[in-house]
């Protein structure tokens, strides 16, 4: 009861603390925006851990965060390498490819009504396909390897980048495309001095969702073939022998990883639309 009556007292001392700073002049600098959610981070780790702990949760059901932290850092080598397969070789090409395709066939939409009209609601049905259903049928085509991971990623990536460049090439007000085409610009000028700039906040809305799914489709994928790593690899094969340190440690590091490249994306966004509204804080 120690460790429960424990966690509660941090648990309301900490929320007190985390409500106060969050509601303070304080927040509003650079060191504030992040000291609060570090706070809560921590907070909700440490109730964890005291809940845990408290109530004697077997291993097996839930580890306490200070079993998945020795876990991982006594596995780097091999999260390593399962990272290096999952990300490096599977998320990051398709995520890539995935984007970069969909920043072109938005452009193509935006040149052509009847892409416009017959292609949006393809893409839109595609979309809805269960990617676990879709998983395997790509791994049989493309192979154990990365290709079938990439692919998997392409699938989900595509669509929400696709959607949000469509809105942001038509986010330009019609006065200044109305006086590019007084100017005499033609079509090409318009998209690159007019239209394109316009819709960087829209893109990057699009790409910071496609990283966080670019993570879970090779993971998913990972599910249905892989080498002999891999993080959905070994997520899969620790389950099946009861190892759910080693899973929440995969979990770790697919958490980190993500938010680290979403941040670097959001990084990118601040300095590519720096003149956009959401950026003056």
């Amino acid at each position: 009861m120690s460790w429960i009556a424990g966690t509660v007292v941090f648990w309301l001392t900490a929320w007190a603390l985390n409500a106060r700073v969050a509601a303070s002049g304080w927040a509003k600098s650079r060191v504030g925006r992040a000291f609060v959610p570090v706070l809560f981070g921590v907070t909700i780790l440490a109730v964890w851990e005291g809940l845990v702990r408290g109530l004697n949760v077997a291993p097996v059901i839930l580890p306490a965060p200070s079993a998945i932290a020795t876990k991982v850092a006594g596995s780097l080598p091999l999260l390593w390498v399962d990272f290096a397969q999952t990300f490096l070789k599977g998320a990051l090409p398709g995520f890539v490819i995935g984007c970069g395709a969909a920043v072109l066939t938005a452009i193509a939409i935006d040149r052509s009504p009847f892409l416009q009209r017959g292609l949006l609601p393809v893409g839109n049905f595609v979309a809805a396909l269960p990617i676990v259903g879709l998983a395997p049928i790509l791994v049989m085509w493309f192979g154990f390897d990365w290709q079938s991971k990439a692919a998997v990623v392409v699938v989900m990536v595509f669509f929400p980048v696709l959607v949000n460049m469509v809105a942001g090439l038509q986010a330009s007000e019609r006065m200044q495309r109305d006086l590019m085409a007084t100017w005499g610009a033609s079509y090409w000028q318009s998209l690159f001095k007019l239209r394109l700039p316009a819709s960087m906040p829209f893109l990057f809305n699009g790409l910071k969702i496609a990283s966080t799914l670019a993570l879970i489709g090779a993971i998913v994928a990972e599910f249905f073939g892989s080498p002999v790593y891999g993080m959905g690899f070994r997520i899969s094969t620790e389950v099946g022998r009861l190892g759910l340190d080693m899973v929440w440690a995969e979990i770790a590091v697919a958490a980190l990883a993500g938010s680290v490249f979403y941040g670097l994306i959001a990084l990118i966004e601040r300095g590519v639309t720096f003149w956009h509204p959401s950026q003056r804080h």
